[in-house]
């Protein structure tokens, strides 16, 4: 069998990088020899944590539309030619078996082309709500991983295969990592931790409720490893608890990034996560007692969605932000305080789990190959 090649492409945020690098990893171990080749959106975050994934990327010179009328609207016609020409040329010159895209908007133009040369394409779909970018692929691609049910109306019913998100393979098994977890993060073993994750770039309204509720937390004695992201990380170091030794003795950890996220889930007792696709499929397989507090601000509000895909079958609970300062006080210390509840929320959200879709696509990808 002649040496594989593979393209992947998916970026703008993790929620699209993460699976893109998970189908690639279970491909590698699958196909020791084969060659790889990322496309990502040149000034996006792919461009970094890629390479720092051990994999090779070209950077595509494109951005989305934005919603209103803007300087980079008027410069979409240009740059979206100039990257379907430059994708055109990657193809030619890397020759891939299979053309793989995770959404975001560099895919578009090179699964557009991948289309047009006759590679076999897939993509995945992470979100219940798709993306403009999936939705208009899904004509021509010739096969499409989801992760919710009920997609008919978005996509081509037989080409659609219900797979469930690329997830990090070390969360499968977080519960021996515990101990571990409460040295690495300096923890009280007798405190319950609280975990706030604002997704990779940050979350303002998530990093303001928190800053508003540190009293609250301490009279609760939680302690928090706070993810705030990198746009935020200047504004909110100060809490961290070397600083803040007379804070009610309290214990905090913020985070522009988390490198460690098995050792993050395993020290957690509760969390409190926007509803990125990722996220959601992440903490099914995590398990535990999860507040979601899905973002208004993207696309067709397709976090609500995730997370009440979740809370329709009692598996976790959700805030909207317009409710925060009316309910997220009682919600919170209402779950630490039963733990029949959380227990419950654990059960329930673990049934939702689908643990093996790295390797389900993977093998929807080899039977392209084969075919």
């Amino acid at each position: 069998m002649k040496k594989l090649k593979f393209i992947l492409s998916g970026g703008g945020t993790g929620g699209h990088i993460y699976p893109a690098v998970a189908i690639a990893n279970e491909l590698k171990s699958r196909f020791p020899d084969a060659e790889f080749l990322f496309v990502g959106a040149k000034d996006k975050m792919e461009m970094q944590k890629v390479p720092q994934a051990g994999y090779k990327i070209k950077g595509l010179w494109i951005a989305g539309l934005q919603r209103k009328l803007t300087l980079q609207n008027a410069m979409f016609p240009l740059k979206l030619i100039d990257s379907l020409w430059k994708s055109r040329k990657i193809i030619k010159d890397f020759k891939p078996n299979v053309v793989i895209g995770t959404g975001g908007f560099a895919s578009g133009p090179l699964l557009q082309m991948a289309n047009m040369m006759q590679i076999p394409t897939l993509i995945q779909e992470q979100n219940s709500y798709p993306g403009i970018t999936n939705k208009l692929l899904s004509k021509k691609a010739n096969k499409i991983c989801v992760a919710y049910e009920n997609l008919e109306q978005f996509f081509p019913k037989e080409k659609m295969i219900l797979t469930g998100n690329p997830v990090r393979q070390d969360l499968i098994d977080i519960e021996s990592k515990k101990a571990e977890a409460i040295q690495y993060f300096n923890l009280d073993a007798n405190k319950k931790t609280l975990l706030v994750l604002g997704g990779s770039l940050g979350a303002r309204r998530l990093n303001q409720l928190i800053e508003k509720e540190l009293k609250n937390f301490a009279n609760l004695e939680v302690q928090i490893i706070w993810q705030c992201g990198k746009f935020y990380f200047e504004d909110y170091k100060k809490y961290n608890s070397d600083k803040l030794i007379t804070h009610n003795a309290q214990l905090i950890t913020v985070l522009a990034f988390i490198e460690r996220m098995d050792l993050v889930y395993a020290a957690a007792d509760i969390i409190i996560s926007r509803a990125g696709a990722s996220s959601v499929s992440e903490l099914c397989i995590v398990g535990k007692p999860v507040i979601f507090i899905p973002s208004p601000n993207v696309a067709e509000d397709h976090q609500t969605k995730n997370a009440k895909s979740i809370v329709d079958k009692k598996g976790a609970l959700m805030i909207r932000e317009s409710e925060l300062d009316s309910q997220f006080s009682l919600v919170f210390e209402a779950l630490l305080k039963d733990i029949g509840k959380q227990e419950q929320l654990s059960k329930n959200i673990k049934q939702l789990a689908l643990p093996n879709a790295t390797k389900q696509i993977v093998d929807e990808i080899v039977s392209l190959i084969k075919n």
